[in-house]
């Protein structure tokens, strides 16, 4: 059954001239057939490059909507309509203009993971594995770091001489995994490094060996030569990891480690998406316009 529509999923493909991004994230299944998997800042990059006139996005709103921002004459499809990220959602305009009056020479730092109306009312994006580059070569001393909480205390801490707001908004799945999980993870496995994402709370990354998005994750548990890794972020990474490292042993910190946003994206949505090329990410021109301009000047300085 899996055989037959992996095959239905190539030949959908190639009649609609339509390239398939996939998010770590998402079940390895899906990763599987996908044309390119990375995390935000590589997928964001990747669209901008792909030749086909279709980009089908295994991931949540946001990244569609990313897609479309960089990429507006493309067809960009939704591999399920209801795939979205709580955080993108946690800061409001108002939060913004408020913070504009008060700081005059704030930069407003817009985390991927936001709506396309939120980052038209920002100065630049980031991504967990840009952040830190982008936002030390900004001119600006004030920096709104929207909408995650614990990233952009991360990025604060390495960053003394800027002077940092910092919104409430924070990733479910990374605030669930907790110091005390970590602790017992180490007692179990007392070889294991902890590798864990900067949405981690402080606590947690406290413990860690190392701090580091998605893609920096995957790439330091296969350049080291530990053959065993204790990993806190989304489940959905240990497909890659092992497909990458098939003689090292990861192991999660607990069952919480878990998107059901990301899990709703399944190979049936995927044909279906293919076959209909519905549901389609549709913007305002006039949000598109200014969104768009951050987008651009992240994978600018991020060079």
């Amino acid at each position: 059954m899996i055989a037959e529509k992996k095959a239905e999923i190539a030949r959908l493909k190639q009649e609609k001239n339509a390239v398939i991004l996939a998010h770590y994230y998402v079940d390895g299944e899906v990763q599987e057939i996908a044309d390119y998997v990375g995390d935000s800042y590589y997928l964001a990059e990747v669209a901008t490059k792909v030749p086909e006139e279709v980009i089908l996005f295994c991931g949540v709103s946001f990244m569609g909507e990313s897609a479309k921002l960089l990429n507006p004459e493309k067809k960009v499809v939704m591999a399920d309509a209801y795939a979205d990220c709580p955080m993108a959602h946690m800061v409001d305009i108002d939060r913004i203009h408020e913070v504009r009056k008060e700081y005059t020479d704030v930069a407003v730092v817009c985390y991927v993971n936001s709506t396309a109306e939120i980052k038209a009312e920002s100065d630049v994006c980031v991504t967990s594995s840009n952040a830190l580059k982008i936002v030390r070569r900004l001119p600006n001393k004030d920096i709104f770091f929207i909408p995650d909480n614990n990233l952009g205390r991360y990025i604060a801490g390495q960053l003394p001489e800027k002077h940092f707001i910092f919104n409430d908004g924070f990733c479910h799945v990374h605030t669930s995994i907790h110091p005390d999980d970590v602790e017992k993870a180490k007692k179990l496995y007392p070889d294991a490094k902890v590798l864990a994402h900067p949405e981690c709370t402080e606590d947690v990354l406290e413990l860690a060996d190392y701090i580091g998005s998605t893609s920096q994750i995957i790439d330091y548990a296969t350049n080291h030569e530990d053959k065993v890794y204790i990993i806190c972020t989304e489940m959905g990474v240990f497909y890659e990891l092992m497909q990458k490292n098939p003689d090292k042993k990861f192991y999660s910190v607990g069952h919480r480690q878990f998107c059901p946003n990301m899990k709703r994206i399944q190979l049936d949505g995927v044909i279906n998406a293919l076959a209909t090329l519905e549901p389609e990410m549709h913007l305002p021109k006039e949000i598109s316009e200014k969104a768009n301009q951050p987008l651009k000047r992240m994978l600018e300085l991020a060079k």
